[in-house]
């Protein structure tokens, strides 16, 4: 819905105007007092775009913002400036009464003051109220209608309420007439830099959330990505507090109503990996898990990119047209098709589309309890084998230790593969500490009772430095057609070395000497075990941040030397 036309803005035929100014009389929406009374936005001097449809959204980009063309696949083609990842070192939670005592206080969650957030929230609004237009979208994250969280979301730049529009669950008329106060509100400022001279601030970029205002304020970052993982991070601390386990991951279903929760930080595989064609797609990111099932939090899908093609991974491709955000990507200039392969910009490209452009998408984004805990892991050295299986306890030990690699264009400043360890796969968006969601997804295991495997989706044979090669995805999807239909499960298992894991001693469709890491190995034996031993001790020393909470199962279910 367009309101508040003023004469100067451009003009589209056929275009419906409820009024305009100055010197006509025009009835202020809800929203646009909304905005003026609790953030000052200066309605008389700036026209507020409320929900606008895609059509809209594409004029208005394609007039406004340099450089956005539309791809030959009818998606728009958007560019984010110079930050091409999030920047989770500029990412901070206000330090208040109410919730100062639940936070994980330390390098994932920063402190801010009060009066910092004000200064950066005034500093943000003064920058929105410069513009001649605003753009304003209300959405909801979380599927299920009990928990969901009405969120409203501030921009200056189209592109990013295509994007959320795409990412968040989009209302229908009557919810949103019916939208009333938002649970949470996000001001995106992104185009403005933050002062680097106010007190905590390290760069020019600043996202920070404020759970006593239910706000979040975006400073020098105009990467779309920092938005959707915002409400991320906002749905991890809401959440628990209702007894529901936030989780970073993707979930499909069977034909049979069998869910997988696939565990995974960004270039693991989750969104690739969950798009499969013959499973409904829950969801590729963001997953609560309640006491009826899985919900999604999401109404789209964020994919990478980079590599893209038909032939690997069809409903992905064919996710990409009209009202498609593609993020950073080189095209033909003649023919404006798209370059997939080219990351001259960066290697994070991305898509956001909206779920139900996938074609065997679930809608409502919601199941049942998960038959198969899969926890990813892209492991850099090529120690891990692409499968095996975990007992209760090492699922818990992997859970909080969280082993994967950085893959580059993911965050501000990874340029190669870079190995990490990132509790709950997912540490740079958990609010509260790794044991509390660690706690929770043990309980809802042991009530029901599910499979867990895990999956290496990054390089055998050798290291990435050392002329290793990613798993092929089609391996890795013989691997998991055989989780689902329930073969693995009940083949034949060997104990791996070290870390005391169960591999299958064959899986429909993927070479045997692929299956255990010693094997594959392209190396002498010699740089396996010191390969291998260098990425135990990893593992050990990242726990012993953990084991005083942890108990003496999930101790005793990592690595020996």
């Amino acid at each position: 819905m367009t309101y508040g036309y003023r004469p100067d803005s451009p003009g589209r035929p056929g275009s419906s105007r409820p009024g305009s100014r100055p010197g006509s009389p025009y009835q202020h929406t809800k929203v646009e007092e909304d905005l003026h009374t609790m953030a000052g936005i200066d309605y008389d001097k700036v026209t507020i775009k409320h929900n606008p449809s895609v059509a809209v959204l594409y004029e208005e980009a394609l007039t406004h913002e340099l450089g956005t063309v539309i791809a030959s696949s009818g998606a728009l083609c958007s560019y984010s400036g110079k930050k091409t990842g999030r920047s989770p070192a500029d990412k901070r939670i206000v330090e208040e009464e109410q919730t100062g005592k639940d936070i994980w206080w330390g390098p994932v969650n920063t402190k801010m003051s009060e009066r910092v957030f004000l200064i950066n929230r005034e500093r943000a609004i003064d920058y929105l109220n410069t513009h001649p237009r605003l753009y304003v979208f209300d959405g909801f994250a979380g599927w299920d209608p009990k928990y969901r969280k009405k969120i409203r979301v501030i921009a200056s730049r189209a592109y990013h309420i295509l994007f959320m529009r795409n990412m968040l669950i989009r209302p229908t008329e009557q919810e949103l007439e019916d939208f009333g106060t938002p649970d949470f509100t996000i001001f995106n400022a992104g185009e403005f830099p933050a002062n680097r001279y106010t007190t905590g601030m390290t760069s020019t970029t600043s996202v920070s959330v404020n759970f006593k205002r239910h706000e979040m304020v975006i400073l020098g970052s105009e990467y779309a990505g920092e938005m959707k993982k915002g409400v991320f991070t906002v749905m991890h601390y809401l959440m628990p507090k209702a007894n529901v386990l936030s989780l970073h991951s993707s979930a499909n279903e069977g034909p049979d109503g069998d869910v997988s929760l696939f565990f995974g930080l960004s270039g693991t595989g989750k969104t690739t990996l969950s798009a499969d064609p013959n499973r409904h797609l829950i969801g590729d990111d963001e997953h609560c898990w309640s006491e009826s099932g899985i919900f999604n939090i999401e109404g789209g899908c964020y994919a990478k990119c980079i590599d893209l093609s038909a032939e690997k991974e069809p409903e992905i491709f064919n996710a990409i047209r009209f009202g498609s955000v593609l993020e950073n990507v080189v095209l033909n200039e003649d023919t404006r098709d798209v370059d997939y392969a080219d990351d001259f910009l960066t290697e994070n490209t991305r898509c956001a589309y909206p779920i139900d452009y996938i074609p065997n998408a679930k809608i409502p984004c919601m199941g049942g309890h998960p038959k198969n805990i899969i926890l990813l892991t892209c492991d850099a050295f090529g120690v891990f084998p692409p499968v095996s299986k975990l007992t209760p306890s090492q699922v818990m030990y992997h859970f909080i230790s969280g082993y994967t690699t950085k893959v580059a264009g993911t965050e501000d400043g990874i340029v190669e593969p870079t190995p990490t360890f990132s509790a709950c796969f997912g540490a740079p968006f958990l609010v509260l500490h790794p044991q509390k969601y660690a706690t929770m997804l043990a309980e809802k295991m042991s009530a029901h009772a599910a499979d867990a495997w895990l999956i290496n989706t990054g390089w055998i044979g050798n290291s990435a430095k050392n002329g290793g090669k990613r798993c092929p995805l089609k391996y890795t999807r013989a691997i998991l057609d055989a989780i689902h239909k329930g073969t693995l499960s009940q083949g034949q298992f060997e104990t791996f070395e070290t870390f005391g894991l169960s591999i299958p001693t064959q899986v429909a469709g993927v070479p045997n000497e692929l299956l255990h890491p010693k094997r594959a190995w392209q190396g002498t034996e010699d740089e396996f075990n010191g390969s291998i031993k260098n990425v135990a001790e990893m593992f050990i020393q990242n726990f012993k941040t953990f084991q005083d909470e942890a108990s003496p199962e999930t101790c005793n279910a990592g690595p020996k030397l």
